[in-house]
């Protein structure tokens, strides 16, 4: 593939999709996939189940491990020429407003503006969007314990949260996907069509439906 983007994101809230297509665009490419490390975090199952008892310790868990993986992402070999991430450095801050108190917000951010965290540009990011029905449907199917505990609630201020997010969002080319009824892992036809739309993006904001489109 010719004029492939060099650092290619994908995002969105819990169950969307995005790790699905992230390794779908990874095997396309024949590159690097840096995946965020959700089962890594030992505090996740706590906060799901307790809500703001566990907030900070698993915020705080996050943001060194995102840390880490740009900084690792800066030292990776440069010679290949595209890189795929499930997730964007700021949306570290995105989930800590979200959940953490004023107080503890205020702690965090401290934190994060000492690890100077150098993080890349992306070449485009692609998000993914879908409603809380098909998130929690999709939660369900994927069957992970620590997520059975995750609210309609939260799921819906998450929704809002990215959205405030990437209404305001101007720092990489952006494709913006609905992606309430597409199925990226079993549909050949949904994922070429997305790809084929992800090779058309070098710049601006872009909007991508692919239920619009005649079969």
């Amino acid at each position: 593939m010719d004029n492939k983007p060099g650092f290619i994101v994908v995002e969105g809230p819990i169950g969307v999709g995005k790790t699905t297509l992230a390794r779908r665009l990874a095997e396309s490419f024949n590159t690097e996939l840096l995946l965020e490390g959700a089962d890594e975090n030992p505090f996740l199952d706590s906060f799901y189940t307790s809500g703001r008892n566990m907030a900070f310790q698993t915020q705080l868990f996050f943001l060194f491990q995102r840390a880490q993986q740009m900084q690792d992402l800066r030292q990776a070999d440069m010679f290949r020429p595209v890189h795929v991430a499930d997730f964007i450095m700021e949306k570290d801050r995105l989930f800590a407003e979200l959940t953490l108190d004023e107080e503890e917000f205020k702690l965090y951010q401290q934190v994060y503006q000492h690890l100077t965290i150098d993080a890349p540009v992306p070449d485009l990011v692609i998000y993914l969007q879908a409603p809380v029905d098909v998130l929690r449907k999709r939660i369900a199917n994927r069957g992970r314990s620590f997520e059975k505990a995750i609210s309609n609630d939260y799921l819906k201020r998450l929704n809002e949260s990215y959205a405030r997010f990437f209404h305001n969002y101007a720092e990489s080319p952006l494709l913006i996907v609905n992606a309430e009824e597409i199925d990226l892992a079993n549909n050949e036809r949904d994922y070429q069509l997305l790809l084929d739309q992800i090779m058309k993006v070098k710049s601006g904001r872009h909007y991508f439906n692919p239920t619009s489109i005649p079969v």
